[in-house]
């Protein structure tokens, strides 16, 4: 419940920083939401109808890629953000276009991150995003920024490159925000102390693209056998983890702990 509410609040700021900020100045924002934001400009369509129409595809590969749960949420941003662009009038808070450019990213960056941070993704290219970002060491805000650049070089050919170059401002700032927010990309190590080690092991290896180091020991105290489970993970997945974890084992000891650099192969596909 809770996730939901930050997702359909962080949708409701995405939307006032494009319609109060962005879209009066032909703007565009990152991804599929600035594809409708472009298609909304140059022709009578709404852009919150444009930009749920544009999101039912990669909704679609969120569901295989990213599971349930997460696809979930993202419906709920989707159909939030679309509903709340529909709504809100676009208006002129500012007749200065670099203010709009600095607010409009970061305000829409706050937005994304929130969501982000919830196990949810305002669709479009976050999809696809989080998808890359799950098996590589790139930030998702990095990430992002890149994959717009196209969008970039569409809003200059359409409105002009004084347009495109705002634009490219507004996206790197939407970046910047995701990241200080979400810390996904973040990787730490968690070591599981239990002893029902195989059933962890078998949900975990189904559930987690991540590869798992097992080693035996014992209780100092109690000296009753355990199994320590050895993963390197992102802050996307601890919760996950624990929560499979607890199922089987309730007094589980779990240990989490930053990681500064993974050498070798982290991502298992």
């Amino acid at each position: 419940m809770v996730k939901n509410l930050m997702v359909i609040i962080g949708s409701l700021i995405i939307a006032f920083a494009f319609n109060f900020f962005l879209v009066p100045f032909e703007i565009l924002s990152s991804g599929i939401s600035g594809v409708a934001i472009l298609i909304g400009i140059l022709t009578p369509f709404n852009i919150g109808i444009l930009n749920f129409i544009l999101n039912i595809p990669l909704l679609i590969l969120g569901y295989y890629k990213l599971g349930r749960e997460i696809t979930i949420n993202t419906l709920v941003c989707v159909i939030t953000l679309s509903f709340f662009l529909y709504i809100l009038p676009v208006v002129y808070l500012t007749d200065n276009i670099l203010l709009a450019a600095i607010f409009g990213g970061v305000i829409s960056g706050i937005g994304i991150g929130m969501i982000l941070k919830y196990s949810g993704t305002s669709g479009g290219l976050d999809i696809i995003a989080i998808i890359i970002s799950r098996t590589s060491n790139v930030s998702v805000g990095l990430l992002l920024t890149a994959m717009n650049g196209v969008i970039v070089l569409i809003s200059g050919y359409v409105f002009g490159w004084d347009i495109a170059l705002y634009t490219l401002l507004s996206i790197y700032l939407t970046g910047r925000m995701i990241d200080k927010l979400h810390t996904n990309h973040i990787k730490l190590t968690m070591q599981i102390v239990t002893t029902e080690g195989e059933a962890i092991r078998e949900e975990l290896l189904h559930s987690i693209y991540r590869g798992i180091t097992i080693t035996e020991g014992y209780g100092g105290y109690t000296k009753e056998s355990k199994q320590i489970l050895m993963m390197v993970v992102t802050r996307y997945e601890t919760l996950q983890i624990k929560q499979i974890v607890r199922s089987h084992d309730p007094k589980a000891f779990i240990n989490v702990f930053e990681t500064v650099e993974v050498d070798g192969e982290f991502a298992r596909n």
